[in-house]
Protein backbone atom coordinates (compact mmCIF):
# COMPACT_ATOMS: atom_id res chain seq x y z
CA UNK A 1 0.00 0.00 0.00
CA UNK A 2 1.40 3.19 -0.97
CA UNK A 3 1.89 6.27 1.53
CA UNK A 4 -0.85 9.17 0.31
CA UNK A 5 1.22 11.80 -0.64
CA UNK A 6 1.74 14.66 1.15
CA UNK A 7 -0.54 18.06 0.51
CA UNK A 8 0.94 21.46 1.78
CA UNK A 9 -1.79 23.85 2.15
CA UNK A 10 -0.79 27.25 0.71
CA UNK A 11 -3.01 30.11 2.95
CA UNK A 12 -3.98 33.35 1.14
CA UNK A 13 -3.85 36.69 2.99
CA UNK A 14 -7.56 36.88 3.48
CA UNK A 15 -6.85 33.24 5.91
CA UNK A 16 -4.10 34.32 7.81
CA UNK A 17 -5.71 37.36 8.92
CA UNK A 18 -8.80 35.92 10.18
CA UNK A 19 -6.62 33.31 11.91
CA UNK A 20 -5.58 36.17 13.46
CA UNK A 21 -8.66 37.90 14.28
CA UNK A 22 -9.50 34.01 15.82
CA UNK A 23 -6.87 34.35 18.26
CA UNK A 24 -4.62 31.54 16.65
CA UNK A 25 -1.35 33.21 16.92
CA UNK A 26 -0.55 34.52 20.78
CA UNK A 27 0.74 38.30 21.17
CA UNK A 28 4.23 37.08 21.18
CA UNK A 29 4.60 34.80 18.22
CA UNK A 30 6.44 36.13 15.52
CA UNK A 31 4.75 35.10 12.43
CA UNK A 32 3.69 36.37 9.30
CA UNK A 33 3.01 35.03 5.45
CA UNK A 34 5.50 34.07 3.15
CA UNK A 35 4.10 33.05 -0.08
CA UNK A 36 1.23 31.20 1.49
CA UNK A 37 3.11 29.55 3.82
CA UNK A 38 2.60 30.87 7.74
CA UNK A 39 6.35 31.28 8.89
CA UNK A 40 7.59 31.47 12.48
CA UNK A 41 11.01 33.56 13.08
CA UNK A 42 13.27 33.81 16.11
CA UNK A 43 12.68 36.10 19.01
CA UNK A 44 14.76 39.22 19.14
CA UNK A 45 17.64 39.49 20.94
CA UNK A 46 19.94 42.58 21.97
CA UNK A 47 22.02 43.07 18.85
CA UNK A 48 19.24 42.41 16.94
CA UNK A 49 16.77 44.84 18.69
CA UNK A 50 19.45 47.68 18.52
CA UNK A 51 20.37 47.12 15.27
CA UNK A 52 16.54 47.54 13.99
CA UNK A 53 16.65 50.63 16.40
CA UNK A 54 19.61 51.99 15.12
CA UNK A 55 18.63 51.51 11.62
CA UNK A 56 15.16 53.21 12.66
CA UNK A 57 16.65 56.44 13.91
CA UNK A 58 19.16 56.61 11.03
CA UNK A 59 15.96 56.47 8.75
CA UNK A 60 14.17 58.49 9.80
CA UNK A 61 17.29 61.06 9.73
CA UNK A 62 17.72 60.66 5.82
CA UNK A 63 14.06 60.39 5.16
CA UNK A 64 12.77 63.11 7.29
CA UNK A 65 8.86 64.31 8.34
CA UNK A 66 7.25 63.09 5.43
CA UNK A 67 7.61 59.39 5.90
CA UNK A 68 6.51 56.74 8.20
CA UNK A 69 8.93 54.43 9.32
CA UNK A 70 7.18 51.45 10.16
CA UNK A 71 8.40 48.80 12.48
CA UNK A 72 7.69 44.57 12.15
CA UNK A 73 4.24 45.85 10.69
CA UNK A 74 3.22 44.25 7.92
CA UNK A 75 3.01 44.82 3.50
CA UNK A 76 0.26 44.00 1.33
CA UNK A 77 2.00 42.87 -1.54
CA UNK A 78 0.40 40.21 -3.23
CA UNK A 79 -2.85 37.74 -1.90
CA UNK A 80 -0.49 35.33 -0.42
CA UNK A 81 1.88 37.32 1.20
CA UNK A 82 1.66 39.65 4.62
CA UNK A 83 5.41 39.72 5.49
CA UNK A 84 6.12 42.05 8.19
CA UNK A 85 9.52 43.49 7.34
CA UNK A 86 11.87 44.80 10.35
CA UNK A 87 11.56 48.65 8.48
CA UNK A 88 10.01 49.99 6.00
CA UNK A 89 9.97 53.54 4.73
CA UNK A 90 6.31 54.43 3.79
CA UNK A 91 5.35 57.84 2.14
CA UNK A 92 2.82 60.27 4.84
CA UNK A 93 2.33 59.53 8.05
CA UNK A 94 0.45 56.56 10.30
CA UNK A 95 -2.67 58.34 9.14
CA UNK A 96 -2.86 57.47 6.08
CA UNK A 97 -3.27 54.08 6.60
CA UNK A 98 -5.98 53.81 9.09
CA UNK A 99 -7.84 51.68 6.40
CA UNK A 100 -5.45 49.46 5.33
CA UNK A 101 -1.79 48.63 5.21
CA UNK A 102 0.81 49.78 2.53
CA UNK A 103 0.69 48.21 -0.84
CA UNK A 104 4.40 49.01 -1.41
CA UNK A 105 7.40 51.15 0.60
CA UNK A 106 10.08 54.04 -0.73
CA UNK A 107 12.61 51.15 1.50
CA UNK A 108 12.50 47.97 2.90
CA UNK A 109 14.73 46.94 5.32
CA UNK A 110 15.54 43.59 6.82
CA UNK A 111 18.03 43.09 9.70
CA UNK A 112 19.30 39.57 9.42
CA UNK A 113 21.32 37.12 11.47
CA UNK A 114 19.59 33.48 11.99
CA UNK A 115 17.09 35.10 8.97
CA UNK A 116 19.56 35.69 6.68
CA UNK A 117 17.98 32.46 3.87
CA UNK A 118 14.27 33.54 4.31
CA UNK A 119 15.58 37.56 4.29
CA UNK A 120 17.84 37.07 0.53
CA UNK A 121 16.04 33.94 -1.26
CA UNK A 122 11.91 34.73 -0.20
CA UNK A 123 11.38 38.06 0.88
CA UNK A 124 13.70 39.45 -1.67
CA UNK A 125 11.97 37.46 -4.33
CA UNK A 126 8.40 38.73 -2.83
CA UNK A 127 9.75 42.16 -2.11
CA UNK A 128 10.85 42.46 -6.21
CA UNK A 129 7.77 41.07 -7.30
CA UNK A 130 5.64 43.75 -5.58
CA UNK A 131 8.03 46.46 -7.27
CA UNK A 132 9.89 47.71 -4.13
CA UNK A 133 12.68 50.04 -5.63
CA UNK A 134 14.78 49.24 -2.84
CA UNK A 135 15.94 46.59 -0.54
CA UNK A 136 18.47 46.61 2.23
CA UNK A 137 19.86 43.77 4.46
CA UNK A 138 21.80 44.20 7.21
CA UNK A 139 23.49 41.03 8.02
CA UNK A 140 24.73 41.08 11.59
CA UNK A 141 26.75 37.57 10.88
CA UNK A 142 28.69 39.30 8.38
CA UNK A 143 28.71 42.61 9.41
CA UNK A 144 27.07 44.06 5.91
CA UNK A 145 25.19 46.06 4.07
CA UNK A 146 23.52 44.05 1.41
CA UNK A 147 21.91 46.55 -1.01
CA UNK A 148 19.10 45.60 -3.71
CA UNK A 149 18.08 47.52 -6.59
CA UNK A 150 16.01 47.96 -9.36
CA UNK A 151 12.96 45.21 -9.38
CA UNK A 152 12.91 42.55 -12.09
CA UNK A 153 9.34 41.49 -11.53
CA UNK A 154 9.32 37.77 -12.82
CA UNK A 155 6.36 34.92 -12.87
CA UNK A 156 7.34 33.47 -8.87
CA UNK A 157 9.18 32.78 -7.10
CA UNK A 158 12.05 33.82 -10.01
CA UNK A 159 11.63 37.96 -9.22
CA UNK A 160 14.76 39.42 -7.92
CA UNK A 161 17.00 42.88 -8.61
CA UNK A 162 18.94 43.33 -11.13
CA UNK A 163 21.59 45.28 -8.76
CA UNK A 164 22.94 43.94 -5.86
CA UNK A 165 26.07 45.20 -3.84
CA UNK A 166 27.68 45.13 -0.41
CA UNK A 167 28.95 48.18 0.08
CA UNK A 168 31.95 48.18 2.68
CA UNK A 169 31.74 49.77 6.30
CA UNK A 170 33.40 53.17 5.31
CA UNK A 171 31.37 53.57 1.89
CA UNK A 172 28.16 55.97 2.00
CA UNK A 173 24.99 55.61 0.15
CA UNK A 174 22.28 57.41 -0.64
CA UNK A 175 19.12 55.70 -0.63
CA UNK A 176 17.04 55.93 -4.09
CA UNK A 177 13.89 57.69 -2.51
CA UNK A 178 16.09 60.19 -0.38
CA UNK A 179 18.96 60.96 -2.71
CA UNK A 180 20.02 63.72 -1.32
CA UNK A 181 21.01 61.94 2.21
CA UNK A 182 23.80 59.79 2.70
CA UNK A 183 24.82 57.53 5.50
CA UNK A 184 27.81 55.30 5.87
CA UNK A 185 27.77 51.42 6.34
CA UNK A 186 29.19 51.68 9.84
CA UNK A 187 26.32 53.73 10.80
CA UNK A 188 24.08 51.28 10.21
CA UNK A 189 26.26 48.27 12.28
CA UNK A 190 25.59 48.03 15.69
Amino acid sequence: MDAPAVCRKRWTRREYYRMAEVGMFGEDDRVQLIDGDIVTTTPQDSPLAAAIGTTQRVLERLFGANVWVRVLMPLIVDPDSAPKPDLAVVPGSPRDYVREHPRSALLVVEVSDPTIALDRDHKCAIYARAGIQEYWIVNLAERCLEVYRDPVASPEPVSSYRSSQKPSPSDSLAPLAAPGATVTVAELLP
